[in-house]
């Protein structure tokens, strides 16, 4: 009886063990079927077993073929995982050792996003990550103007710089509420040259102007007054005017 019963758990297994193993996908070369085996790992999302399968044929197989198919497969892997810093690292190392590789645009495209998917979901914090995608995503647009990743390349680089604006609107308003206006007065004064943003341009032009008076610097007053009232509308030329009319009562020292 007991016998009888571990024949049957013995045929049970064997037939679970055969329903679960695959046949190897054909290849020319030992590399090139390791290789397959990884990408259809890979397709399943079975990341450890794929690295396995990539990991040998970088120890084994250093100089074949496939070798170079296998690191940009670990790399692809690396980004699906989430984790992004060890995949921008393995990008860029393989762009370094294939800079002519056929699919090279494919590579910057993957190191910028990347380094787009490790941005914060809000501008007041660390946006250096953001300063690192629009290095790779600008190298598309300029150097691979016939990609397929130009345009949401574009569209990025449109994002991560309003999320830069509103980062330095948000330090140069902190510096500013904080009374530090030297410093305040400096990031109004960037912001001024680096956006295109009517809104925030005039938002530092009178914000700059009232730090120069804060700071009771009345020769800063008239320069910064002179400059900003040439491009200001109206509306803000007469915000300008109201301030400068107190930079004027300044004491000279």
């Amino acid at each position: 009886m007991i016998r009888s019963m571990f024949l049957s758990l013995l045929l049970v297994l064997q037939v679970f063990i055969l329903s679960c193993s695959t046949p190897r996908p054909e290849g020319q070369t030992e590399a090139e079927v390791l290789f397959l085996e990884a990408k259809e790992l890979a397709a399943r999302k079975r990341y450890i077993m794929a690295s396995e399968k990539l990991g040998q044929i970088r120890s084994q197989y250093p100089y074949s073929f496939f070798a170079t198919h296998a690191e940009l497969l670990s790399a692809d892997i690396l980004f699906e995982q989430g984790n992004y810093t060890e995949a921008a690292a393995a990008y860029i190392l393989f762009r370094d050792f294939h800079p002519r590789h056929e699919r090279i645009d494919y590579v910057v495209w993957r190191i910028a996003e990347a380094f787009y998917n490790q941005l914060p979901p809000t501008h007041d914090r660390d946006l250096t990550a953001g300063s690192e995608a629009l290095r790779y995503y600008r190298e598309i647009v300029l150097q691979f103007s016939s990609s397929d990743y130009v345009k949401e390349a574009n569209e990025k680089i449109r994002y991560i710089e309003e999320m830069q604006q509103s980062r330095e609107l948000y330090v140069a308003d902190f510096y500013y509420k904080t009374k530090v206006y030297a410093a305040a007065r400096f990031r109004y004064l960037q912001m001024i040259q680096s956006t295109s943003k009517k809104e925030l341009v005039d938002h530092a032009m009178v914000r700059a102007l009232e730090s120069s008076y804060q700071l009771k610097e009345k020769g800063k007053c008239l320069e910064h007054y002179q400059l900003f009232a040439v491009q200001a509308d109206p509306k803000i030329k007469s915000e300008l005017e109201k301030i400068f009319k107190k930079c004027s009562l300044i004491k000279e020292s």
